[in-house]
């Protein structure tokens, strides 16, 4: 065990222990020289790539929005690469369990919009984060108490090669990154991550703010593995996950899962949907079902018929179905 130095640099005294992951641990910090707080991440240096200093050239070039943390200093200390960065404030995770895991609509549509932004921000500048958590978003401090900050940007990928100008090329081989539980399906099958999957994940830790819970993740005791994981979720129909929230995420859900592996997403029409739902009333929270593919038939002049790939179906008022419904429950 590497011996954890007392400063970094000569001025940022270590404190305690804050957060950990798979490669560096986090400590609070202080700056004696001019007595400000900050947050401090420590990885041993190995041979492989550093995860830290991966991290650190991302933020630079992310920096100066709201809601991606600021970094103040990246080097070398003893046997570790440390990287320090703004002080932030709880995790989303540390506030739901304190609030008895669940929060209320408007603030999950508070926090789906601003980091809906967020990631429309990341994107823009050719990044996918790929582990999009509630340990992951942390609200800031003091004026910033309501803004709500991305953090760990350590295995972010970029999909564009600047030397070909291009979309990164889709393949299938890649090993699950980011948390099984909110990650995307595609995640879970290997496949190179896109914009889409950041949306899923966000989607996914939305809905779980609204239900406490989702069906593949009942309980933060619970251990599942990733394939277990993957297989509640290929199961699980979009009743299943949106039974009694707002419509509107049905929508979402559908959404990001139709968007091909190099689309732009529209996040102004996502962004619409999330602000349909500060204003929905508690009667629209009904159990919809989807079904497709629906066969239109065509019109009594002989057009031509044609596919409706998804169609919501309001059990509260269905008496029937369609006689030309050929799909089932999604």
């Amino acid at each position: 065990m590497n011996k954890v130095p007392v400063r970094v640099d000569g001025r940022f005294r270590l404190g305690d222990v804050i957060g950990s992951g798979s490669y560096a641990i986090v400590y609070s910090a202080w700056n004696i020289i001019n007595d400000d707080h900050v947050a401090l991440k420590l990885e041993t240096i190995v041979n492989h790539p550093s995860s830290v200093e991966h991290e650190y050239c991302i933020l630079k070039k992310l920096e100066g929005r709201i809601g991606i943390p600021h970094t103040l200093w990246f080097g070398r200390e003893s046997v570790y690469h440390a990287l320090v960065l703004e002080l932030l404030g709880p995790s989303l995770h540390q506030l739901f369990l304190a609030n008895g895991r669940k929060f209320s609509l408007l603030h999950v549509m508070n926090i789906g919009d601003q980091l809906l932004s967020c990631l429309e921000y990341i994107h823009l500048h050719n990044y996918v984060h790929g582990n999009i958590k509630l340990q992951n978003i942390l609200m800031g401090l003091w004026n910033l108490r309501h803004t709500a900050f991305i953090i760990d940007f350590g295995i972010t990928k970029s999909y564009w090669n600047a030397k070909t100008s291009d979309h990164v090329p889709f393949h299938h081989g890649q090993s699950l990154s980011g948390t099984p539980a909110f990650a995307s399906i595609n995640n879970h099958l290997g496949v190179e991550p896109g914009h889409r999957d950041d949306l899923e994940s966000l989607t996914y830790m939305l809905i779980y703010f609204l239900h406490g819970s989702l069906p593949w993740l009942t309980s933060d005791n619970e251990k599942l593995s990733g394939s277990t994981i993957l297989e509640c979720k290929a199961c699980a129909t979009i009743a299943d996950i949106c039974q009694d929230i707002p419509v509107e995420f049905v929508t979402i859900l559908i959404y990001t899962h139709s968007l091909a592996f190099a689309e732009d997403p529209n996040y102004d029409h996502l962004h619409s949907l999330l602000h349909e739902c500060k204003t929905v009333s508690k009667d629209r929270y009904r159990l919809y079902v989807v079904v497709g593919p629906f066969w239109s038939p065509g019109g009594a002049q002989g057009a031509p018929g044609k596919l409706l790939p998804w169609v919501l179906l309001d059990m509260c008022h269905v008496t029937h179905c369609n006689a030309h419904a050929t799909g089932t429950v999604w």
